[in-house]
């Protein structure tokens, strides 16, 4: 064990399932999907015309401030859930706390609908005056420094951009802030906002994407299901957290990452394979103790079989024991959000003893062999749950979770 150990005291997500985590968790618990037809944008051009879209999100409902409302979608998503996770964690902050709290937050691709919109005047109606907020309202670390601005946090503040794995590495980097006492808080996670035509095409152009519904480990897969929204924890020590009397969800206890430095785009059996082993050494957990694994679980053919050998590769003769389950079957795939979703439904997986389910699932792929909870959640006391990102460049990233007696161990 390295340093201090961390807790997970705070949460907050936006997602197709709702707007806060209360909504996120009671879906995920009853196996309820978000995926349906794109309303944000014309998707009658689209092969793949569904999509897991936060509905009912209007900025001004959440920002007085003119500024904000001004502020891409993406990072409103990343203001919103911080808020969120921040007044769930029931810290009160000092001057001394904000000068010691990081934020990092992960996303794949910035302000996409703010610079898109823009782009339409400029190029299509030939418009080329453009608004002077555009720059500091649509960069990647916008998010970020919102958070900071209006909470006072003065710690190590910063944006990773890592595709499908962005907001699991700024977890992970947050998590050996605090545990290295590099900060004494941290609100972390991500955020992601890209339904715009042209990002939709560019994601058809792939042939990664399904016609209708996201089926991870299915034999009917028939690719993945593009989400938005974004999940803010905030961490702490361990030892902090206990004595304020802190509920706290999990232990976040490791973090792991690899490159597969093989492909751009197709997966690597090796590369995940490191990244968790990497993820359960850092935590100085064996894979006996590990009961659930939210997996990338993307629905495509390249990527499920690849990741349950990968797991099988892992685990041993013990993967007969383990449940895996992905989540993106009903919360869709939000890109560099994803990790932040996923982060936020392994901690509450861990604290309330319930395993999600993967949803829409009719017949187990037979390259997919492990328990992968199909349709209904699971009852079942979890002790270790690994959270896998994997993604495109061969970016590899996983979170180890663990019970907390409340008792004290």
């Amino acid at each position: 064990m390295h340093g201090r150990r961390v807790a997970v005291t705070g949460v907050g997500a936006i997602s197709a399932l709702g707007p806060d985590a209360t909504a996120f968790w009671d879906s995920l618990v009853a196996g309820r999907s978000g995926i349906r037809a794109i309303e944000s944008v014309d998707h009658t051009t689209l092969k793949c015309p569904n999509g897991a879209e936060v509905h009912g999100f209007v900025a001004a409902d959440h920002f007085p401030d003119r500024a904000q409302q001004g502020l891409d979608r993406f990072a409103q998503f990343a203001l919103v859930t911080a808020r969120e996770a921040i007044a769930d964690s029931g810290l009160a902050w000092d001057d001394t706390l904000r000068d010691r709290t990081a934020v990092v937050t992960g996303t794949g691709n910035g302000g996409t609908i703010s610079l898109g919109d823009n782009y339409e005047r400029f190029y299509g109606q030939g418009n080329h005056r453009m608004p002077p907020g555009l720059i500091p309202s649509a960069m990647a670390n916008a998010g970020a420094s919102q958070v900071s601005m209006e909470f006072g946090f003065r710690g190590p503040t910063f944006t990773l951009s890592t595709a499908c794995a962005s907001s699991t590495h700024a977890i992970g980097h947050a998590f050996w802030l605090v545990r290295n006492g590099g900060a004494d808080a941290a609100v972390c996670g991500g955020s992601e906002a890209l339904f715009t035509l042209p990002q939709l095409k560019a994601w058809e152009a792939l042939r990664v994407m399904s016609p209708d519904t996201c089926r991870p480990f299915s034999r009917q897969k028939s690719g993945m299901i593009l989400g938005e929204g974004g999940a803010m924890l905030v961490l702490e020590p361990l030892d902090s957290a206990r004595r304020r009397g802190a509920r706290i969800y999990a232990e976040l206890a490791g973090f792991g990452m690899s490159a597969d430095a093989a492909h751009l785009t197709a997966p690597s059996e090796d590369g995940p394979l490191r990244a968790m082993q990497a993820a359960l050494d850092d935590a100085s957990t064996t894979t006996a103790d590990v009961d659930y694994i939210n997996a990338h679980g993307t629905g495509t053919p390249g990527n499920d079989p690849n990741e349950i050998r990968a797991i099988g590769r892992l685990l041993g003769e013990h993967a007969e024991q383990v449940a895996v389950s992905s989540t993106k079957s009903m919360h869709g795939h939000a890109i560099g959000a994803a990790g932040a979703l996923e982060a936020v439904a392994t901690a509450l997986a861990v604290h309330h003893g319930v395993i999600p389910p993967t949803a829409n699932l009719d017949e187990v792929d037979p390259e997919c062999p492990l328990d992968v909870v199909p349709n209904q959640s699971r009852t079942r006391s979890i002790r270790t749950a690994l959270s896998n990102s994997f993604a495109f460049g061969g970016l590899n990233a996983v979170l180890v979770f663990r019970r907390v007696d409340p008792a004290g161990d």
